[in-house]
């Protein structure tokens, strides 16, 4: 059976762990490795569009990273309990246009007991910034 640890039920320092994985995975920008993080009937909602399945989330993150260039994410543990963690984050991108945004959020997330997540609700805002505005500055790779 496929698990990616830290496995529910999460203490402070798994909750913290998965948080931080998560973080890592989604900065790296590769849509593959992201996916393999959510189960295979994984259902989803980010903004107004609902998901399900990890084919589906793939072709989103491909989506997604195509519009939103130089993407880089902050994610922070907001609580848990069991097989559920919440977090807030905040990310900045640029579009083809060089328009920088910086986007806000909440996301829930619910676990299946080998450690994939099978629900992930996110609501997000977006703030056009200027590049001087940018608070997330790392070297490219």
């Amino acid at each position: 059976m496929e698990t990616k640890p830290p496995l529910p039920p999460f203490t402070l320092e798994t909750a913290t762990a998965k948080v931080q994985a998560a973080e890592d995975a989604w900065n790296s920008r590769d849509p593959a490795r992201v996916a393999l993080a959510y189960t295979e009937d994984s259902e989803w909602r980010n903004r107004s569009e609902f998901l399900s399945g990890r084919t589906n989330i793939r072709e989103f993150l491909t989506r997604k990273w195509a519009k939103e260039l130089d993407y880089r994410l902050k994610k922070e543990l907001w609580c848990f309990m069991d097989d559920k963690i919440a977090v807030r984050f905040e990310y900045e991108y640029h579009n083809e246009a060089g328009e920088w945004y910086r986007a806000y959020g909440n996301e829930n997330w619910e676990f299946a007991p080998n450690g994939l997540m099978m629900r992930r609700f996110a609501s997000i805002n977006d703030v056009p910034i200027t590049a001087a505005d940018r608070q997330f500055r790392w070297e490219r790779v």
